[in-house]
């Protein structure tokens, strides 16, 4: 900040046409805030209007607000708007003084000299070389475009010439581009033809030889397997499962009660017996032995 070039008192640039407004013009420090107050006061009450001012609710879903005339008298709708011409008066700038011309001051004396018609130049004489280096100039310019033009013209024709060739080539190139692909493709697809016939030979030859050893391997086994299934007792004779499975159980239940009822008569057979040859013997112990001598 103690430098000279940051203070905003010492003025830069040309101070000759540098024209300071009369200190009248500026507005006051006291005018500037009470506009400011103003300004600011209106905008409150404008703010204070907004908040205070009713609003209508916002629709219910599916409905919408539309404007109606809500004065007491009709008012007529135009769809031309009525314009009002309001005026107003400003201050008038204040012009800007003209500029003074520079006039610097004099130094020394006039001098003047008086020459004759024809004393230091002759028109038809000195023009001559003018024209001369003019026209040449010119000449030598015009050769020069023309050069210039047949040169791009030979140029374009090159051009034209290179790009047609380019674009056979470009043409050629793509057409062996494009008939390498296909025999690329075709010879692919030849390769995948030939694997998948290998794929279903080989599949073939092993289906052939499975087929083969199956039968060879099966040729002994079924018919052990269905010994041993008819062992087993998979496969019967209805009538003989019929007479294991319902007669003979009957049979072997009958028999077992027949005999139960045999034994229990025996049972009771063998226990009347005893009662008896038990009652007889107690019998025959009371009488007296007088009596079994005569017996």
């Amino acid at each position: 900040y103690t430098s000279t070039i940051y203070n905003r008192r010492v003025v830069r640039g040309n101070t000759y046409a540098l024209h300071v407004l009369p200190a009248s013009t500026q507005p006051k420090p006291f005018e500037i805030q009470r506009q400011t107050e103003a300004w600011r006061r209106l905008l409150t009450r404008k703010c204070a209007e907004e908040h205070i001012r009713s609003r209508t609710p916002e629709p219910v879903k599916g409905r919408e607000h539309v404007h109606v005339q809500t004065e007491l008298y009709l008012e007529e709708i135009s769809d031309q708007i009525i314009e009002v011409d309001r005026e107003c008066q400003t201050d008038a700038f204040l012009d800007r003084p003209p500029t003074p011309l520079f006039i610097p001051a004099k130094t020394g004396r006039d001098v003047a000299t008086q020459i004759e018609e024809g004393e230091l130049f002759d028109f038809d004489v000195e023009v001559k070389p003018m024209l001369e280096v003019l026209i040449g100039k010119t000449i030598e310019q015009a050769l020069l475009e023309v050069m210039e033009e047949e040169e791009l013209a030979q140029l374009q024709a090159r051009q034209r010439a290179y790009a047609e060739l380019r674009n056979a080539e470009l043409a050629e190139v793509q057409r062996l581009e494009e008939q390498d692909r296909r025999y690329r493709e075709e010879k692919e697809r030849r390769i995948r033809q030939h694997m998948q016939m290998l794929q279903k030979q080989k599949e073939t030859t092993e289906k052939i030889a499975a087929r083969a050893f199956t039968q060879h391997y099966l040729a002994d086994l079924i018919p052990s397997v269905f010994n041993n299934l008819r062992e087993s007792g998979f496969f019967y004779d209805p009538i003989e499962r019929d007479i294991e499975t319902e007669f003979l159980p009957w049979l072997m239940t009958e028999v077992e009660e027949t005999l139960e009822r045999k034994v229990l008569a025996r049972a009771v057979l063998d226990s009347l017996i005893c009662t008896v040859v038990e009652k007889r013997l107690g019998a025959f112990s009371r009488k007296p032995l007088s009596g079994q001598t005569e017996a």
